[in-house]
């Protein structure tokens, strides 16, 4: 029997196909295994001087994302943030962030792992690596610090045109 056929809610029937003789399955499957903290730094170089300190810092908030096999079907994807604030009596804080997650690819090729890995994963990691940046800066004395949310998607397709174009000889057009 190819086909076995089971009812559906509204009464008809739905034809499912049989599993693969031997078991397997071929359908593309992607999970997240697990997420933790891989490195956490919190510098506050100046305490107690800078709560006295007039006016707001100047923050700046880098992003960096890498992927790398684990095995055959395990990746890890890392979101490194990095957040500084400074003000012109010198540094007020310094976060360096290592936010990772263990995700599980199976029947997966690559072509479509590299944009799961590189915007969606880092989609799935940011709310909580917001979160503990948010805590961290609270917890060095400072107001919590929320950190605006990112497009990966649309910053992996900048980040591949941009290669493209710089593999056929482009240069790049405008000020950035």
């Amino acid at each position: 029997m190819a086909d076995e056929n089971k009812p559906n809610e509204n009464g008809g029937n739905v034809t499912t196909p049989d599993p693969l003789a031997n078991g397997a399955d071929t359908s593309p499957q992607i999970g997240v295994i697990s997420q933790y903290v891989k490195d956490l730094s919190v510098e506050n170089p100046n305490a107690p001087d800078v709560y006295q300190w007039e006016g707001q810092p100047q923050i700046d908030v880098q992003f960096n994302i890498g992927s790398y096999k684990v095995s055959d079907e395990v990746h890890e994807v890392e979101l490194k943030i990095e957040v500084s604030a400074k003000a012109d009596q010198g540094v007020a804080f310094a976060i360096e962030l290592l936010y990772c997650g263990l995700f599980g690819l199976r029947n997966v090729n690559d072509e479509q792992a590299h944009p799961f890995l590189f915007a969606e994963a880092p989609r799935l990691l940011f709310p909580f690596a917001r979160a503990i940046i948010s805590d961290a800066v609270r917890d060095a004395g400072f107001q919590p610090l929320m950190l605006e949310p990112i497009d990966f998607t649309a910053l992996y397709v900048q980040q591949r045109e941009q290669m493209a174009s710089e593999q056929a000889g482009e240069q790049p057009v405008g000020n950035a």
